[in-house]
């Protein structure tokens, strides 16, 4: 009989060292409930509720049909890195070309790529808070050091060109953000940008890492603005995008980045040892989303629209819950610190862990704790569900929250 081995030590420091997604934790932790015959509703993972537009699935049948079944180019096929660039400089005003573009396996390995590709042990990463969770747990896997600079409430979680000229120091490598964001659904106005740039400009050694993923779940009236299109500041800014949010593409696995052409090549350098090229099939539905027709991108933006306002006009009827109106993604996040030292009785709710989690085993709604968004006071809630879910689930926090004294 063989020995039992004690596997605890056994896994790398840097393995051990990270914390798990909270909102996969979640999403995992509400699979389980419904498994056992709970009514679960679901708004903790970020996922369009929509299937990808039909067009975009024939163009993946086509590829199939065409016999796109082998290896792809490291850096991606090439008419889809110039379909990128394109887009680039047609809607972003980012004047790259093929040669600056890199696809990889959905936007979350470009981030990683990147910070990979640039950061050294013991370096800096500015961090603009809240921030997706998986933020600083990528500056932690590539043995840098993350530095929050937290965006506050009334501010609408939106950091200032002040609060990051504070945060710099000589060891700063990237400033890092996205705008929409994930998981207040704030967006960085051109202005406010620009105020952001001017920082940057000023220390040459900083890179600037911007996450546009939701570029178009975008409600503000002036709409979406690339802090790459600054020209005093374009070749130190990775621009980082994909398919997923914007063409209810998740499971595509389509991301890509824009970037000066050393960093692009150092990104290839990277993915050509650890992944190669991401899927093929993949990538040619991703050539027919860029370039094809944006009406089910515009059409789901929509119905993003109403949901948000929906959702946080039946949160501001919740005691005790503060919460802003989100301009793009398709998030909510209210401060419920209001219930922290409260209980039901059987339940102490200390912090947003506590809640989440009390929530979902009384009420049986699943959200993200905001402590893993560097946002401890708030939650998470994703809008990416039915208008009846939306409702039904706010009824139930309500409810349920009645119940803590």
């Amino acid at each position: 009989m063989s020995a039992v081995i004690e596997t605890a030590g056994l896994l790398a420091d840097r393995i051990n060292a990270l914390e798990e997604s909270s909102t996969l934790g979640m999403t995992k932790k509400a699979r389980e409930l419904a498994a056992q015959g709970h009514k679960v509703i679901s708004l903790s993972v970020g996922e369009p509720d929509f299937k990808t537009p039909k067009h975009i699935c024939e163009a993946a049948k086509q590829a199939i049909d065409e016999g796109y079944h082998g290896y792809s180019p490291v850096a991606g096929y090439a008419d889809l890195r110039k379909a990128i660039a394109d887009k680039f400089k047609n809607e972003n005003n980012i004047h790259w070309k093929a040669e600056n573009i890199v696809v990889s396996t959905g936007a979350k390995h470009s981030l990683a790529n990147v910070i990979q590709v640039l950061v050294n042990p013991g370096e800096e990463v500015v961090i603009l808070s809240p921030y997706w969770v998986s933020y600083s747990e990528m500056v932690k896997l590539a043995e840098g050091k993350s530095v929050v600079s937290e965006g506050s409430f009334d501010n609408d979680f939106k950091v200032t060109a002040e609060q990051l000229e504070e945060a710099i120091t000589e060891r700063t490598r990237i400033v890092m953000f996205a705008s929409p964001n994930n998981p207040t659904g704030s967006v960085y106005s051109e202005a406010e940008l620009r105020a952001l740039g001017k920082v940057i400009e000023k220390h040459e050694q900083v890179f600037v890492l911007a996450d546009e993923i939701y570029e178009y779940i975008n409600f503000t009236p002036q709409g979406h603005f690339s802090i790459g299109s600054i020209p005093e500041i374009h070749d130190r800014v990775i621009t980082v995008n994909g398919v997923a949010k914007g063409y209810a593409m998740t499971g595509w696995r389509i991301g890509y980045i824009g970037a000066a052409k050393w960093i692009a090549d150092g990104v290839e350098k990277l993915q050509g040892q650890v992944t190669s090229g991401t899927g093929s099939i993949s990538q040619r539905a991703a050539l027919a989303a860029i370039t094809g027709p944006k009406d089910a991108a515009k059409e789901m933006c929509e119905a993003y629209d109403r949901r948000r306002k929906l959702v946080v006009g039946l949160l501001k009827e919740i005691p005790g819950f503060k919460v802003n109106m989100p301009q793009g993604a398709f998030y909510a996040f209210p401060d419920i610190s209001y219930y922290f030292g409260k209980t039901d009785g059987k339940t102490q709710i200390n912090d947003s862990d506590d809640f989440c989690l009390w929530l979902l085993n009384v009420a049986f709604v699943a959200t993200v704790a905001g402590s893993g968004f560097g946002a401890p006071n708030c939650m998470r809630i994703s809008t990416a569900a039915s208008d009846e879910n939306l409702i039904e689930a706010c009824r139930r926090i309500k409810e349920a929250v009645a119940t803590l004294k």
